[in-house]
Parts: C-alpha cells; sequence; structure tokens
C-alpha cells in the first residue's frame, strides 16, 4: 500500500528534488489535511445522516469511528514520510512497528466499544435473542473483550517480529495447571454460564431447592446465585450445585400465579353442598384470590373422623401465599361457627378395665 502511494505522488513531490526530508514534511502535512477533511467532512456528513435514522446505535459507531479513521490518516503519512527518508533498516522498522502499534490499539479499542455498543442495544431490543439479555450482557461483554485483547496482543506481536510459539506453548500448560488448580471455580464459572443462557429462573423468581430452602431469587452471579428466605436470610449457593440439583420455580410456568390450597374437615352428617358453597363463598369474597382461574372446592377423602374438603385458590404472586392463608383459615373458622358446621378434632376415650387395689 505505501508503495502505491508513493509511486501515485512521485511526480507531485519531483518539485523538491533530492531532498527528502522536504518530501516527508510535505507528505505529512498532506495527510493532516486529509485527515482534517475525513473528520470534518466525511464523518460529519455520516453524523448528519445517521442522525435521520431511529437507530442510535450507528449514532454510536459513527461517533467512535472518526478517531480511528483520523489517526489511521495521519499514521500513514508518517508510515510513508518515513519510507521517503530511506531510514537505516533497524530504525526503520522500530518506527513501522510503532506506528502498526499504535493503529492496532486505536482500532481494537474502536471494536471494543463497537461490540459493547452492539451487545447493549441487542439485549435492550424487543426482539432480542434469547440467550442475550440484562443478566447475561456482562458475561458476553467480557468474553468479547477478552477475544479481542488476545487478538490485538498476538497482532502487536507479530508487528515486532516476535515468535509467539513459545508463548502460546506456555500458555497452554498454565492453563492446564490453573485448570486442575481451580476446578471447583471452574464449574461454577461454567454452570453459571448455562444457567444464564437457560435461564431457569430470574431474579424476583420464588424457588424451592431440592434441600428443602424456599426465598426469593435477589442475585444471578458467575459463580453462585442468592436467595433470601421469607426469614429474611440470604442464603448463597454456588452455581454447581444449582445446575445440578432439582429446583422448584414457583414463579415459572404460563404465569406467575400461584395456587393454595385451605385443607378443612367436617364431621360426618354435615350438609356437603352447604360446606362446598360456604368455601366458595368465601374465595370469590377475598381481595386476595384471583378470580382467573376461578377457585374450586374438591371433596378429597373420608377420614377417620372428618370428611376432607380442601378449597384451591390462585394468587398473584407466590410470595402472598402465607398471609392469604392466613385470611382464608380465620374466614373459614369463623364462618363454619356462625353455620354451626362442626370441625371435628382428634378424641381419646380411655377405658379402665380394672382399678389398681389398694394395700
Amino acid at each position: 500500500m505505501l508503495s502505491d502511494l508513493e509511486t501515485w505522488m512521485a511526480p507531485y513531490l519531483e518539485v523538491f528534488g533530492d531532498h527528502p526530508w522536504l518530501k516527508a514534511v510535505t507528505v505529512v502535512f498532506v495527510f493532516l489535511i486529509l485527515a482534517w477533511i475525513f473528520d470534518h467532512v466525511i464523518i460529519a456528513t455520516l453524523k448528519r445522516l445517521s442522525a435521520r435514522t431511529r437507530f442510535t446505535l450507528y449514532d454510536q459507531i459513527i461517533n467512535n469511528l472518526h478517531k480511528p479513521i483520523h489517526v489511521s490518516v495521519i499514521l500513514i503519512g508518517l508510515a510513508l514520510a518515513v519510507n521517503l527518508l530511506a531510514l537505516e533498516a533497524p530504525l526503520a522498522a522500530i518506527i513501522y512497528s510503532s506506528i502498526k502499534t499504535i493503529a492496532f490499539i486505536i482500532w481494537s479499542v474502536f471494536l471494543i466499544r463497537v461490540v459493547r455498543s452492539t451487545l447493549r442495544a441487542v439485549a435492550a431490543s424487543e426482539k432480542r435473542v434469547s440467550i442475550l439479555h440484562s443478566q447475561t450482557l456482562p458475561l458476553f461483554e467480557n468474553i468479547a473483550l477478552i477475544i479481542i485483547v488476545v487478538l490485538a496482543v498476538y497482532v502487536i506481536f507479530s508487528a515486532w517480529n516476535i515468535d509467539m510459539t513459545a508463548w502460546l506453548a506456555s500458555a497452554g500448560i498454565v492453563g492446564i495447571a490453573v485448570g486442575f488448580a481451580a476446578k471447583d471455580t471452574l464449574a461454577n464459572l461454567f454452570s453459571g454460564v448455562f444457567i444464564m443462557a437457560d435461564a431457569p429462573y430470574k431474579i424476583g423468581d420464588f424457588v424451592v431447592l431440592e434441600t428443602g430452602e424456599r426465598g426469593e431469587i435477589t442475585h444471578i452471579g458467575i459463580r453462585s446465585t442468592r436467595m433470601r428466605t421469607r426469614d429474611d436470610i440470604e442464603i448463597t449457593v454456588p452455581n454447581s450445585v444449582m445446575g445440578n440439583t432439582m429446583i422448584i420455580n414457583e414463579s415459572g410456568g404460563p404465569h406467575e400465579k400461584y395456587r393454595i390450597r385451605v385443607a378443612v374437615g367436617v364431621a360426618y352428617g354435615s350438609d356437603i353442598d352447604k360446606v362446598r358453597d360456604i368455601l366458595m363463598d368465601i374465595a370469590l369474597s377475598d381481595e386476595g384470590v384471583c378470580e382467573d382461574p376461578e377457585p374450586r372446592v374438591r371433596f378429597r377423602a373420608f377420614g377417620p373422623s372428618s370428611l376432607d374438603f380442601e378449597l384451591l385458590c390462585w394468587i398473584e404472586q407466590p410470595v402472598l401465599r402465607g398471609r392469604v392463608l392466613d385470611i382464608l383459615n380465620s374466614k373459614v373458622y369463623k364462618r363454619f361457627i356462625e353455620e354451626k358446621i362442626e370441625i371435628p378434632y382428634s378424641k381419646h376415650d380411655l377405658y379402665i378395665k380394672q382399678m389398681p387395689s389398694e394395700e
């Protein structure tokens, strides 16, 4: 590329005769003007065009683009000037490598900013990819950052003619050693990635762990998941455990509504139709019970001392379970007393076959 530019500019530089420094300074001055034109004409025109669109991502890309282009044009002029000076090989190689390094750094920073802006725009979009959302966004940003930095380092080392074979071999050995030493940490890391990708639960969901703990998910991290129980106790569970255990998500499914069960027994001989009507009336009159799905009453079993009924109704959120159950149980007890419906309880009769003899 430099040789083509030098060939194209050669006729215009003949006026300076055999004065390479004048040629070099002229080339640098010309490319400074070209950089100014790119910055104030071409980039400004692109900004005006992007302002007419509805996509803010275009504005961000163009705003980040002007600096790499501006600097790259100047660096091309400097490289061409060095080529015209015909410096000694070691000095010229150092200058060329330095120019390439600056260019790679500038464009790597630009690429990082563009990728980050693109990921954030996709995560915020209504038509986003299911795997990319607000929780997984930091993960993808960090992965993209690592990839770009690694590639930039490799290209910069190549610009200085540094052999990367030994470095790559050493990195492989170190990676294996670190993998064995931090296998638990890596297990949590990969489990965190899979949890974020599969999304079996999200922040705000009420879940029940296989060990019996129940609470609200408050944080999903790369290493662990935190949940707050109904006693306001925070539990931290490693992601490797969360990824390999059964979890009941009470907030999952087609909606967040949660079904509660009010079990009650009535004495044998009670009017079961009246019991049904009373339980339905209590459920329909309570504000905490959802109208859709509609509450229902089930006659479950003939118990040892009672006819066992169950009132099934839905509430808006699992967190309301305790409060609504308290209200419904209280109403059922008071209403049964008013309607003179007996709630039997366990009774035990003691028969004494023989009184102990008196001595």
